[in-house]
């Protein structure tokens, strides 16, 4: 089983690192579109290309399953990418509203998501297609910080606190009363901690890396990843700034990223 990952850019990585714990037997390749990003400011027909033709490289490279860990391309393009490609596609957004079902006893749920993935209302309408309420919140300036290595920082403590108070305010308002919140960006699994640390003992963090590698682990047959034991293959292409994709990508991925490819998608 070949199993390819792709992303605009780092963030998926946290969901490879929780898929290499959670299914190490299987083959990786994972796709880093960081010559086109961010897809948070393109059109959806752009978002919907770009991610197809990253869809059909790995599945062109022997990918035998994708997932989409990034939530702008699973937002606007899921169905353009399952029409062009003929192995299973599973996004990040269904995965985290599927885990927010099983956690919820309110059946309210709370959203941290970049801007772009909140205008599109992705997670208030899957969360909504399985019998939940969702009030979600852009948090833009996280992602910056992340990419910067300020995960226990004192300007990002700050900056969650504002965030948290709003979202806390903003749900009271609509009369919700949450119980679970979901991380709707990869990059947000590096600041599970500060989050957990930050919100109410009776609200639980649903980590999107952790639960999409719990859902393909589920969806995969077993004798699909049965074999010899060995050396996995594990393949890391990206579509621009190879060195800074390495630099940055060790500290998502957890482990050193020994080489890169660079490839050429195409505008």
């Amino acid at each position: 089983m070949n199993i390819g990952v792709f992303d605009s850019g780092f963030g998926g990585l946290t969901v490879l690192r929780a898929l290499l714990e959670q299914i190490p037997q299987a083959d990786y390749m994972y796709l880093g579109d960081t010559a086109r990003l961010p897809y948070g400011a393109k059109s959806q027909a752009t978002v919907a290309r770009y991610a197809v033709s990253s869809a059909r490289f790995l599945v062109e490279q022997g990918a035998d399953y994708l997932v989409i860990a990034c939530n702008t391309a699973s937002a606007l393009a899921l169905d353009a990418i399952r029409d062009a490609v003929r192995v299973p596609v599973l996004g990040v957004i269904e995965t985290g509203a599927n885990a927010a079902l099983a956690s919820s006893k309110t059946s309210d749920v709370l959203v941290m998501a970049t801007a772009a993935t909140v205008e599109s209302h992705a997670y208030r309408d899957a969360c909504h297609e399985r019998g939940l309420r969702a009030w979600e919140k852009a948090c833009p300036l996280l992602v910056p910080l992340v990419e910067e290595g300020w995960i226990d920082h004192p300007v990002t403590e700050e900056v969650l606190r504002i965030y948290l108070n709003e979202l806390a305010a903003e749900s009271a308002a609509q009369q919700l009363t949450p119980d679970t919140l979901v991380l709707g960006c990869t990059h947000y699994p590096l600041l599970r901690r500060n989050i957990e640390r930050a919100v109410p003992a009776t609200i639980r963090v649903i980590d999107s890396a952790d639960v999409t590698a719990a859902q393909v682990a589920a969806a995969i047959p077993a004798e699909a990843l049965a074999g010899p034991k060995g050396d996995r293959i594990r393949l890391f292409y990206a579509t621009d700034s190879v060195a800074k994709f390495r630099r940055l990508g060790a500290a998502f991925l957890g482990q050193p990223m020994d080489e890169v490819t660079l490839i050429d998608l195409g505008g």
